[in-house]
Order: C-alpha cells, then structure tokens, then sequence
C-alpha cells in the first residue's frame, strides 16, 4: 500500500490488530482511493474473523441511490474480479461471513433502519445537504453507546460552514474523531502522475479539490473571468481614500438562527463610474444591536447626508431595532409612500418578491465591471464564485458559500442605477 494508505491504516490499527481510534475524521484530495481503503478494509474485517458475525456494517453515500449501488458494486468485485467469488445478494447489499454490509443514500437511514452496527462509513458527506448531514451525523453517533461502531467520516471539502469544516474548528477536548488531513501532496508518483497535476492546477477547483480548502463548487451565475475583473479593479482601486462627499449604500441581509448576519458597504467613485466595496463583515451569531450600533457609526464616519442603509425587510425586529438607533418612525410597513432613498435613511426590501430582479441587477453590474471588489473581502468573493442558480435567477443557498454576504450585496447594489 501507498505511504499515507499505511498512515490510515496505522491510525486506525494497533500491532495487536485492534483499532486504536474508533472515530477518524479524514479530509483528502480527489482521486486518493481512500473510498477504496475503507471498502478493502471492511472486507478483510468480516473474512478475517468471526467477530462481526451476526452485526451490520453500513455505507452511507449522499442522497443519490446510484453512488451506493456504486460502491457495492466496487466492493463486490474485489471477490469476483481475483477470486471469481459471485453474490447474488441485491445491488447495494453484501453478506461476508455472516456480517451484512448495506450501502444507503442519505436520506433513507434513519435509527430504526440498523440493529447492530459494528462499522460506519461516511463518503464524501461535505457535500450531502445539511439536513441529511445532521441527521445521519446523529444516527451515526447516537449507536457509539449502544453497538459501539468504528466511524470513518471521509470527505473532499466543499462549502466553508460545512460538516467538515465544523468537526474541523471543533476543539481537541470535544472533537470525538481522530482528524487526519491528506492533501494531494502526499500522491504524486504514487496515484498521481506530475503531468496530472500540472493539468489540474489549470482548475479554478483545484485549490478546494486537491489543497484542501473549503471554497464550495464552481457556481454559475458569474464567470471565473468576471470575478477576476472584479477583484482585479478593487485592488486597482482600494487605496483611495473615502470620498466624504460620494454616495455610500449598506446592504444588511440579518440572520434567523441558522443563518449568518452579514453586511456590505459600498461607495460610488463618480470619476471612474465604479462602485467599490469599502467593508464586508458576516458574523455566525452576531449580537443585533451591536451589529446595527456598527453600522450607525459607519454612517456618521462616511457622512450622514449620503449613506443609505438597505435591509432585507422580512426581519422586522432587526429593520426595528435599526430604525429605532437611526430616529426613524417604527411605522414603516403601515406607511403609504413607498420605502426609498427619498424618504428614509434605513429602508426595508422585500426580499421575497425582489430577490431575483437584484440577482439580475448584481449579474450586470459584474459583468460590465461596474463593482470592484478587494481581494481582503475574501467571503464576498467566494460568494460569488460558488453562486449557483437553478434557474430563472433563484439563488440555491445550499450550493452557495456564504450566501448572506452575497445577499448583503446584493441589496446594497440596489442604491445604483445603470445607464
């Protein structure tokens, strides 16, 4: 076996043959075969010994049943293709030894579906929606009091927030697994060719695929060409000084519990017609009336005659709470005159019913090179990035990183007209 193979191996294995740690978190690059290990080394478990007769080992892959049958099928032809041993069991089922190896999707495991597990595998679950990550997260530990399974978490990374990423921020004295990290480093010459990897450089995904970095997918609401423009004309441009006298616009889309907090701040530079984002800032549980006192003092610094805050109107405690710091009247929904710069300082969006019109708006500003960027705003950027639309320009929060951020700036591009 290749070097870091024998690495899992030792991880898991003490001399004697006994595991040494039951839980392993793994985080590898693409193409390492560390599916594969796994699948080997359950097999040898059941044929090895007697031990996991009568006893359950499972396979979870993401929500598509067709992954599963996939890798039983690899599972199964270990024996077949170098022993000529046929099972007629069904397609995502194995028996060895009287162990029962099953592969599930995602969303069809559930507690009451195992009786006793000895081994779990979790492939590829960074990538499973966060709901079936949960869940079977908590399937899967919920049986380490009761059948005391060994639990193989194996992952690329993909969304920054994510399942991994969380287990890997977790501290050393919580964190039940054992982390291992293999980055594609420990495969050239091995599984690799150093020709394959000059190619795969040439990737936008190659950071997030092979150097482990929760960047998210590849969206496709902008073009890897248009987001470079975009940063490029934000460092162009981010060492000018703030114009007291130019429009500034604040987009804050607020959080409901298990999202994010996140605020944008914009400023127009009417000698190049370019607008430049001056702050981006997101916060996982960030206190309301700290973050509204934040953006009140950002408004009495850039000039209180020409800032506009732009807040997505469905939170009406923070629009209040907001309202309420910057003098405004709490009668806003009630009011007749539409909500607008005309009117008041701090305006509420519907963002139900605007969301897709400021997704458009957003895409051309982009792709006329209107918005400069920084590259220290790293969260907005891989929003934009990974932006993935399912159509018709609704955003799908699930395949896109940091979405608030993109929302905050969405609402804050709201302030600027085109020609």
């Amino acid at each position: 076996m290749y070097d870091y193979e024998k690495l899992l191996y030792d991880t898991l294995m003490s001399v004697d043959g006994s595991f040494k740690d039951r839980h392993l978190w793994c985080l590898k690059s693409t193409g390492l075969g560390v599916s594969e290990f796994f699948l080997r080394l359950m097999a040898w478990l059941c044929t090895s010994t007697d031990e996991y007769k009568n006893s359950q080992m499972v396979v979870v892959t993401g929500p598509n049943l067709s992954l599963a049958v996939k890798l039983m099928k690899r599972l199964k032809g270990i024996f077949s293709s170098k022993l000529g041993i046929y099972f007629t069991n069904k397609e995502t089922m194995l028996e060895l030894n009287g162990c029962q190896i099953e592969a599930y999707p995602s969303n069809h495991i559930d507690s009451g579906s195992l009786t006793n597990p000895k081994f779990i595998l979790l492939d590829e679950a960074d990538f499973w929606i966060r709901a079936e990550v949960d869940e079977v997260r908590d399937v899967a530990e919920r049986y380490i009091g009761k059948s005391d399974p060994y639990i193989a978490m194996i992952s690329t990374p993909h969304l920054p927030g994510g399942l991994f990423d969380r287990i890997d921020r977790e501290s050393k004295d919580t964190c039940i697994y054992k982390r291992l990290k293999l980055p594609y480093t420990v495969g050239p010459n091995r599984i690799y060719s150093e020709e394959e990897i000059e190619k795969a450089k040439h990737s936008p995904s190659f950071e997030r695929e092979y150097m482990l970095k929760f960047l998210g997918g590849i969206g496709n609401v902008f073009t890897q060409a248009q987001i470079d423009a975009c940063v490029a004309l934000g460092e162009q441009y981010r060492h000018l000084a703030v114009n007291p006298y130019s429009i500034k616009s604040i987009g804050v889309d607020p959080g409901f519990g298990s999202s994010n907090t996140a605020f944008v701040a914009t400023e127009f530079i009417p000698e190049q017609a370019k607008i430049r984002v001056i702050h981006s800032q997101e916060w996982e549980h960030g206190d309301p009336q700290a973050i509204v006192n934040l953006i009140f003092n950002l408004y009495l610094q850039y000039g209180t005659d020409n800032t506009f805050i732009f807040v997505d109107g469905s939170n009406r405690a923070f629009v209040n709470l907001a309202k309420v710091t910057f003098g405004e009247s709490l009668n806003w929904e009630k009011s007749i005159t539409k909500p607008s710069p005309n009117n008041m300082k701090v305006i509420p969006c519907n963002f139900s019913t605007d969301h897709k019109q400021m997704l458009s708006h957003l895409a051309m500003m982009i792709s006329k090179e209107y918005l400069c960027i920084p590259k220290e705003f790293d969260r907005l950027i891989i929003s934009l990035r990974t932006a993935y639309s399912n159509g018709e320009l609704a955003l799908d929060k699930e395949r896109t990183s940091y979405s608030d951020s993109l929302d905050a700036c969405r609402l804050a591009c709201k302030m600027y007209k085109m020609k």
